[in-house]
C-alpha cells in the first residue's frame, strides 16, 4: 500500500508522467493494434504474388480481403461486449493467440481455399483485438493521462496502416509472402506477454450477460451468400438456379437479421438509430469513403504490379504516398473538427478524393502518380476518419456507444461487400476473368466509377449541412 501511495505521489509531482508499468500497458495495446492494422493493409500488394504461386487469378483472391473484413465487421461489437463481460485482458490475449495461430496456418497454406478459410478465421481474432486495444488503455488510465495514452495507441494504428503496404511489398519481393504472416507471431507473443505481466483484469460489472451471437451469425452468413452470388454469377450464369438461390438465401438471412435485431434487448445494431436522417446520411457517406479506400487499395495494387509491371517493392514505395496521406489526415482530423463542422470536412475530403481518383486514372509518370495518390489519401482520410465524430453530434448522449458500434460495423461491412462487387465488375468490364487483374483500362474504368461514390457521399453531406449553415447565417443577420 505504501508503494502504491508513493507511486501516485510521484506521478502527481512529475506532472502526470508515465511509470514503467504504464508504458508497458501502452506498448502492449499499441503493438496489438499495430499488428492488426499492418497485417490488414499488407495483403493488398501480396495478392498478385499469391495468385502466381497458386495459379489462380488475383480477382478470385479478393476473398482474402472481403472475407477477413466480414469476420471483423460481424464480430467486432461482440468482441467488445465479451471483453466487458469476461474481462478485457482475457479477451485481448485470446484474440492475440487466435491471430498468431491463424497467421501460422495462413503461412502454411497450400492452396487458395486453405488460405481464404484461415484468413477468415484470423479475422475473428482481429475482431477481439481491434475494439479491446483502446478499452484496455481507457480502463487502466483513469486520470488526465488517458488522452495521451489513447492518442499514442491510435498513432501506432495509423503507423500500421502506413507501413502495411510497404512491408507487404518488401517481403513479397525479397523474402516470401508467407513471411508477412509469420511477422505477426513474435509481435502477438510480445503483446500477449506484456498484457499478462502488466495489465490488470478489468470488466464492466454492470454489463449484462447477453452476447448477440445470432445477430452476428445471420449478418455474416447473409452477406457472404450475397458476395458468393456476385462473385460466381458470371461463371454460374446470372439467371442460373445456383446464383439466384444463393442470392435469395443471402437476402432471407439479412431479413432475418433485421427481425432478430428488433426483438433483442441488446442488439448488435440498434435499428432505431436509422430513424435519424442526418445520422443515416453521415454513416452512409463515411461508409462510401471507406469503400473508396478499400477499392483504391486493392485495384491500385493490381494496376501497379500487373498492368504497369512494377515490382512489389516499388509498388510498396508508391503505396507509401497513399498510406501517409490517409494517416496524416486521420491524425489531424480530430483537431480540424474543433474548428469546422465534421460533416463539412468529410464532404470536402470526399470531393478531394473523388477528384484525385479521377486524375489518378489519367496520370502516367510515376512521380506524379505518387503525388496524386497522396492527395487522394488525404481526402479519404478526412472522409472516413471523421464519421464517428460527425455522427456523435446527432445522437443523444446515452446512445453514443450504440451509434459508434453501428458506424464501425457499417464502415467495415460496406468495405467488404464493395471488394467482392468490384472484383466481379472488373471481370465484366475486362471481358476475361483470367486477365482482368492486368487490364489497365478496365481497372481505370472501375476506379472512375468508384470516384462517383465519393462525389455522391460529398453531395449528401453538403445537402444535410446546408440548411444548418443557412440557419446560422440567418440568425447572424439583425432583424
Amino acid at each position: 500500500m505504501r508503494h502504491h501511495v508513493a507511486d501516485r505521489v510521484a506521478k502527481a509531482a512529475s506532472g502526470g508522467t508515465f511509470s514503467h508499468r504504464d508504458r508497458a500497458v501502452i506498448v502492449a495495446a499499441a503493438l496489438s493494434i499495430l499488428i492488426v492494422q499492418m497485417d490488414w493493409f499488407a495483403l493488398d500488394l501480396m495478392l498478385p504474388v499469391i495468385a502466381r504461386d497458386f495459379g489462380t487469378s488475383s480477382t478470385d483472391l479478393q476473398w482474402l480481403v472481403s472475407g477477413y473484413m466480414v469476420a471483423i465487421g460481424a464480430l467486432m461489437i461482440v468482441g467488445g461486449r465479451a471483453a466487458d463481460l469476461h474481462g478485457r485482458r482475457r479477451v485481448i490475449v485470446l484474440g492475440l493467440s487466435v491471430f498468431a495461430a491463424l497467421s501460422v496456418v495462413c503461412a502454411a497454406a497450400q492452396n487458395a481455399p486453405w488460405l481464404i478459410a484461415a484468413r477468415v478465421v484470423q479475422g475473428t481474432g482481429a475482431a477481439m483485438i481491434f475494439p479491446v486495444s483502446v478499452a484496455v488503455v481507457t480502463s487502466y488510465f483513469r486520470d488526465d493521462r488517458q488522452g495521451r495514452a489513447v492518442s499514442t495507441v491510435l498513432a501506432f494504428g495509423s503507423l500500421g496502416t502506413a507501413l502495411g503496404p510497404f512491408v507487404g511489398g518488401v517481403f513479397a519481393e525479397h523474402v516470401s509472402w508467407r513471411a508477412v504472416f509469420l511477422i505477426n507471431v513474435p509481435v502477438c507473443l510480445a503483446a500477449a506477454l506484456l498484457v499478462l505481466r502488466f495489465v490488470p483484469e478489468t470488466r464492466d460489472e454492470q454489463a449484462t450477460r447477453r452476447l448477440d451471437l445470432p445477430g452476428a451469425a445471420t449478418v455474416a452468413l447473409g452477406l457472404t451468400c450475397l458476395m458468393v452470388a456476385v462473385d460466381q454469377g458470371q461463371g454460374w450464369g446470372w439467371t442460373s438456379v445456383p446464383t439466384l438461390a444463393t442470392a435469395a438465401v443471402g437476402l432471407a438471412l439479412l431479413a432475418l437479421f433485421v427481425a432478430v435485431e428488433r426483438r433483442r434487448p441488446e442488439p448488435l445494431i440498434d435499428m432505431s438509430l436509422f430513424r435519424n436522417r442526418k445520422f443515416d446520411v453521415i454513416t452512409l457517406a463515411g461508409s462510401l469513403s471507406n469503400v473508396v479506400y478499400c477499392l483504391v487499395a486493392v485495384l491500385s495494387a493490381l494496376y501497379l504490379q500487373q498492368a504497369r509491371g512494377l515490382s512489389p517493392f516499388v509498388a510498396g514505395v508508391v503505396f507509401l504516398a497513399l498510406s501517409c496521406g490517409v494517416g496524416a489526415a486521420s491524425y489531424w482530423a480530430g483537431r480540424l473538427a474543433l474548428r469546422w463542422r465534421a460533416e463539412r470536412l468529410m464532404a470536402c475530403g470526399m470531393l478531394t478524393s473523388g477528384t484525385a481518383l479521377l486524375a489518378l486514372t489519367w496520370v502516367r509518370p510515376l512521380g506524379w502518380y505518387a503525388v496524386v495518390f497522396a492527395v487522394c489519401g488525404v481526402g479519404i482520410g478526412l472522409g472516413w476518419a471523421l464519421t464517428n465524430v460527425a455522427t456523435q453530434a446527432h445522437v443523444p448522449a446515452e446512445r453514443t456507444g450504440a451509434a459508434s458500434g453501428l458506424v464501425l460495423t457499417s464502415l467495415v461491412l460496406f468495405g467488404a461487400v464493395s471488394v467482392a462487387v468490384a472484383a466481379t465488375v472488373l471481370e465484366l468490364v475486362s471481358g476475361s476473368p483470367s486477365t482482368a487483374a492486368a487490364d489497365g483500362r478496365a481497372i481505370e474504368t472501375v476506379l472512375r466509377g468508384t470516384s462517383l461514390l465519393a462525389f455522391l457521399g460529398a453531395f449528401g453531406l453538403f445537402a444535410i449541412s446546408a440548411p444548418q449553415l443557412r440557419a446560422r447565417e440567418g440568425a447572424a443577420v439583425p432583424g
